[in-house]
């Protein structure tokens, strides 16, 4: 964890220097924050919810007297949000500066410091998955009307979509050199929605580890990662249902573990009876269909939040009759993919740890 640890106070560093939100503001986005008792022996369980990142946030930790939990997770709050707002996809941030400069290809600029191990490691992931994780595609994103708070029905141009597809953007068009940066393609616009909820939760998984925890649950939004056990036993975490309130299956998460969801459910809009998610497909520029979830679990690793968030996307877009083969060009082993008629497709390693809510449940397990 030596690596991510220092790369956390460069961050912290340049959050300190360039965040425009004071910690009054973001003192407001806290939704409620809760002592409660945890197992029988009464070893003290925090809670703390927020809105961060678009979705709703949680930080649980357990075995740490109150004051002190409250304060870690006031400064993990603190550090979620602003590493929110400073790789918002369309608010003034790093990543907008980054978005100007890269239109204007191929002038360059100054990069700044804490953006260089993210843009270097998207670029890694995104070629891992063969360009189906691929966050160069915000003008895409754009088009679809999914850069705004609210998500209205939209029917992009079909030539519009065609030229940025033609176009062809890529995190390999983006190039750093030294301090400075550049894009080949003008048309490359940074979206990194797929990747920084994992980011964060890797960095801040870190952070209360080099402060003693040895106990605690960091959720964004279904992205969640595990540190030690909850007393005596493993953490437990649902998995959304897509399609109804509540949790379609649970688990047990290890220390260490993250797991994380992709889905159609959250950020999408209907038109014309059809439902249009945000999640694109870089081969046609168009919303993925025919797949309403994907779940991976990953194992213990200094970026196992990265990756879970990373992951599920190339899955889902793969669709079912390409999902197992982007699990493996993942090396993701423990994942589940529901289909668009709600079936659900698990691999072996998944369905040996997953428990459905409803037990009548049926699944297809794939090699």
């Amino acid at each position: 964890m030596r690596v991510l640890s220092a790369e956390f106070r460069v961050l912290r560093r340049f959050f300190t220097r360039h965040s425009a939100l004071s910690t009054q503001h973001w003192l407001t986005a806290i939704l409620m924050a809760v002592s409660l008792t945890g197992c029988s022996k009464g070893e003290p369980l925090y809670q703390q919810q927020g809105f961060v990142f678009g979705t709703m946030v949680e930080v649980t930790i357990y075995g740490e007297p109150e004051e002190r939990a409250r304060r870690l997770s006031a400064q993990v709050f603190e550090d979620f949000d602003r590493l929110h707002h400073t790789f918002h996809a369309w608010k003034p941030g790093t990543l907008s500066r980054m978005n100007g400069i890269f239109a204007q290809s191929p002038s360059k600029a100054a990069i700044a410091p804490a953006a260089i191990p993210v843009i270097r490691d998207a670029a890694r992931l995104s070629e891992m998955s063969g360009g189906l994780f691929n966050p160069a595609i915000g003008k895409l994103i754009k088009l679809w009307g999914f850069h705004s708070d609210e998500f209205v029905p939209v029917r992009p141009d079909p030539a519009d979509i065609a030229k940025l597809v033609a176009s062809n953007p890529r995190m390999s068009d983006i190039v750093i050199e030294g301090i400075e940066f550049y894009s080949k393609n003008p048309d490359v616009r940074l979206d990194l929605g797929g990747y920084a909820k994992g980011y964060a939760l890797d960095l801040e998984a870190s952070y209360l580890r080099s402060q003693g925890v040895k106990s605690a649950l960091l959720n964004i939004g279904g992205n969640i990662m595990a540190i030690g056990r909850h007393g005596d036993r493993p953490w437990h975490v649902g998995i959304q249902h897509p399609r109804a309130s509540g949790a379609i299956a649970t688990l047990d998460l290890h220390d260490g573990e993250a797991i994380g969801t992709s889905g159609d459910y959250q950020r999408y809009f209907m038109l014309d009876g059809k439902r249009y998610c945000h999640i694109i497909d870089p081969r046609t520029g168009y919303p993925a269909q025919g797949v309403q979830a994907v779940t991976v679990v990953i194992p213990p690793g200094p970026l196992a939040g990265t990756l879970s968030d990373v992951a599920s996307k190339p899955m889902f877009i793969s669709g079912v009759a390409g999902w197992r083969r982007a699990a493996a060009d993942m090396g993701v082993a423990d994942a589940m993919l529901i289909d668009g008629q709600g079936q659900i497709h698990l691999t072996a390693a998944m369905a040996r740890r997953v428990q459905f809510t409803d037990p009548k449940t049926a699944a297809q397990v794939v090699p």
